[in-house]
């Protein structure tokens, strides 16, 4: 069974910093399958958005709105997934969201719970 949770989430000032951890268990890394892990956040009245996402090859994307501000990492060994969020502003405020999508013959998507931040401004 997979399992994504979120973790590391709080109110900070404007300015501040927060580091975000997704630990996952279940998936299973093979070879003709490309994972795609990602952090995707919603702000009260607004839809899901993308923030970043880290292939399985390493390779990354951060969306623009975060650029310089945000980096997305991983841990192989720890099966976790980061994201490094620094000059935290008022619009960064959201419930963040991990996600790891599968890409094969067949593609799968799992969601974790959420974790709220908040950036008082």
């Amino acid at each position: 069974q997979v399992e994504l949770v979120e973790s590391g989430g709080g109110l900070v000032q404007a300015g501040g910093s927060l580091r975000l951890s997704c630990a996952f268990s279940g998936i299973i890394f093979r070879d003709d399958v490309i994972n795609i892990m990602g952090w995707y956040r919603q702000a009260p009245g607004k839809q899901r958005e993308f923030v970043a996402t880290v292939s399985s090859g390493g390779s990354t994307k951060h969306a623009d709105s975060v650029k310089g501000r945000f980096t997305i990492s991983r841990d192989s060994a720890k099966n976790t997934v980061y994201l490094q969020m620094n000059s935290l502003n008022a619009e960064d405020t959201g419930v963040y969201y991990c996600k790891i999508d599968q890409l094969g013959a067949i593609q799968t998507s799992y969601w974790g719970q959420g974790t709220q931040v908040t950036v008082s401004s």
